[in-house]
Order: structure tokens, then sequence, then C-alpha cells
């Protein structure tokens, strides 16, 4: 046997067996797989980075990452850290989303807290029966709550103490659109039996002008007169004040309104020449009270509040409005001020009625006066509006019933 390494024992040569690379774990041998390749000798050894220093990578021809134009600056930042446009967007639509959810969340808890329902028409009794669709009672009043002396002689408002209606309007919304029948504050009516708030004294039925009903028994024996006379179940009752109706209308930055003629009344104090003019509130309350210079009387003035109303509505919810905080929320808050409803009124259905308003300027629907067949007839009370009972009647039932409005306003 030869003692020299790599023979036979007949001492003949024989070819090295390849061996495997050693794997230690966490490092791979260097050694070549190649049989007949000499073993790697010594290899450099590359000194780490010093304590505290970071490490600059390096490419291949020893330039570091981003010397002499490499595709990026040692000094730029990672790309997880810097977020995408993309994704900076989403970041800010998803903060501003939030930021409006927890505004319009608060805005709703104040405006359901501040809203004022003092009527309760569940109290009262000997109602007509449950009528089909939705109809509202709406009622300007001349409550000067929230005025000050001065801005009582501004307006023109007098020094009363309120008690009155300005307006009184039956909307109706049901499956044929949104029908708004004015009720002249003259008209003459039945008035149910009611007791005095304030003495105690008990009234028989006896008739009266409308007006007198909320003068007398305040909302609930105006919705009781209505009720009486037109066979109409009232849902819902909104009235708002002079102050409230001012703020509103200053809120939005007026309304356009349009006259044929020149119209200058003392008794409102409105003074507007023809043509179109943007109505602050100021003027435009004048306009919505005035009726000394209409033809019809109380009738011309019913025409103008209805059209004024629907405008303002289209106004309040145009987006350059509806979207602009400093509008909204002014108007809001000079609705609260003033606004009376019913106690089952929620702010959907608040909302609901101000839409049915803004579809009637829209054309979805009707704007009607309650069909009349005297004006300024002589009555123990004064002059006063009667009724055409046939016509009036059935216009009543149509809205009962909720079925499309086929009496014509010829008044």
């Amino acid at each position: 046997m030869s003692d020299r390494p790599g023979s036979w024992p007949d001492g003949s040569a024989r070819a090295v067996e390849a061996q495997p690379p050693r794997v230690i774990r966490g490092e791979v041998s260097q050694r070549s797989t190649h049989p007949f390749e000499a073993p790697p000798g010594p290899q450099p050894v590359t000194p780490g980075p010093a304590p505290g220093r970071a490490t600059v990578p390096r490419r291949p021809d020893g330039r570091t990452v981003g010397q002499n134009g490499g595709a990026h600056a040692s000094r730029t930042r990672p790309a997880w850290v810097r977020p995408s446009r993309r994704r900076r967007i989403a970041r800010l639509l998803a903060y501003l989303l939030c930021l409006l959810l927890a505004t319009g969340g608060g805005t709703y808890a104040w405006a359901d807290f501040e809203l004022n329902r003092d009527v309760d028409l569940g109290k009262l009794t000997d109602r007509p029966p449950q009528g089909k669709g939705t109809t509202y009672l709406i009622v300007g009043s001349d409550s000067r709550d929230g005025l000050s002396e001065q801005a009582k002689k501004d307006l023109h408002t007098g020094a009363g103490g309120g008690g009155r209606t300005d307006s009184v309007i039956l909307l109706h919304k049901g499956a044929h659109g949104t029908t708004m029948v004015s009720l002249p504050r003259d008209s003459w009516v039945t008035l149910p039996s009611y007791v005095d708030p304030d003495t105690g004294k008990h009234h028989r039925p006896a008739k009266n002008k409308l007006n007198a009903s909320f003068s007398l028994g305040g909302p609930q024996l105006l919705v009781r007169t209505i009720e009486l006379n037109t066979g109409l179940r009232i849902d819902h009752y909104a009235e708002i004040g002079f102050g409230g109706f001012v703020g509103v209308v200053d809120a939005v930055g007026g309304v356009e309104m349009c006259v044929d003629r020149n119209i200058k009344d003392k008794k409102s104090g409105l003074d507007l020449t023809k043509g179109c003019h943007n109505l602050d509130g100021r003027r435009a309350l004048a306009f919505v009270r005035q009726r000394h210079q209409e033809a019809q009387g109380d009738l011309g003035r019913t025409r103008n509040q209805q059209k004024f109303l629907a405008a303002l509505a289209h106004k309040a919810s145009a987006p350059g409005t509806a979207l602009d905080p400093f509008r909204t929320y002014p108007a809001l808050g000079a609705v609260l001020d003033t606004l009376v409803v019913d106690k089952d009124m929620q702010l959907q259905t608040l909302a609901s009625l101000f839409q049915a308003m803004r579809g009637v300027t829209a054309g979805h629907g009707e704007q009607l006066n309650v069909p009349v067949s005297r004006v300024g007839f002589g009555t123990s009370k004064g002059g006063a509006v009667q009724w055409d009972t046939p016509k009036a009647k059935k216009l009543f039932t149509e809205l009962r019933n909720d079925r499309p409005v086929t009496i014509e306003d010829k008044n």
C-alpha cells in the first residue's frame, strides 16, 4: 500500500473525488465544487462600519449609490416612508369625510335640541279622520320675540305683543305632488267651542275671522278651526315669527323678487320700483305683509306670500347657499330662534316640508288661493272674505283623498 494520498493500493494514481461544499449555519462555504480547481486562497476582509455610523450602499465599481448620476442619492428617503400622491389624497379625503360627519352629527344634535316643539296636536279633540298623504299647516305670525325696539320701528311691526297671523298656508304633499293653498286671515269661518285660557270662560261655536282663532286660542284653536271648516286633518304644524323670517332672508343673502309696477306702502314700509330687486330681510317682510296696494287686498297678499316662500326655499337650497357654512348656520340659527312646531315634528319631517316648498318653485306642484265668492263683505267683525263653499269643499275633498286638484284659482 502506498502512503501517498490519492493512490490505489497498487501505487497507481486515482482521481480525487469532489467533495460537496460544507454549509455552516449563517454562511455559505467559499470552496469550489470543481474537482480539479484549487481550493480558494484567503479572501480579503472588508472592515465593517464604525460603531454609530450608517452604512452607505456601494455599487460594484466602488461608487456610492447616487454618486455621479446614480439612481437615487443616499439622502433620499425610502419609498415606504413617503406616501404616494394617491395615498395622500385618499387620506385627506378620509379626514375630510370624518370631519363632515362629526360636524353634521353635532349640527343635527344641536338643531334637534333647539327645536321648539310646543304644539301638542295629540291633545286635540273632535278631529276629522286621517286622510291620505301629509298635510302641513304653515303659519307666519306677528310674533316680535327677539326684536329690539329699534328693530320693531325699522320693520314697521308696531308695538303689539303678537298673537295674530300674517299668513296661513295649507301644504299637502302626496302622490300627485305638492299643493299650497293660502287661507286669507280675514276668512269668515266658524270657530269651534273653546275655553279662554286667561279667564277660563267657555265659548260656544261662533262665526269670526280666521285670524281671531289664533288670537283667542293660539295654535291649538287655529288648527281646530281649520280642521272644522276644511275637513282636513293637520298632520304637522310650523310657525315662524317676524324676527326669524328676517334673519333667514338676510342669512341667505336676500331673495330676488320681480314686481310689475311701482309699490309704495307706508303701513308696511315697502318702497319698490317696477322691475326685479334682491330683497333683504326688512324689505322682504314688508313685501309679504303689504296688502293695501294690492287690487284684491288680502288675496293679493297671499299670492305674494306663496311666491316669496317658494323663492326663499329655492335660494336656501341652492349649492352656493347650502354648501356655505357662513350662510347655512346663521340661517338655521335664525329659524330655530322663532320656529314653533308640533311635538311629533322631526328634523327629517321639517326637511321634507322644506323640499316640498322648493318643489313648487320647480313646477312640481300647485299654488292656489281657497276659492272665494266675496271679498270685503260686511260682518260684525268688519270686512271679511267669504269662501265659495261648493268649490272649496271640492278642493278640500281632493286633498283629503290625495287626488289631483282640478279646481282653478280664479281669484
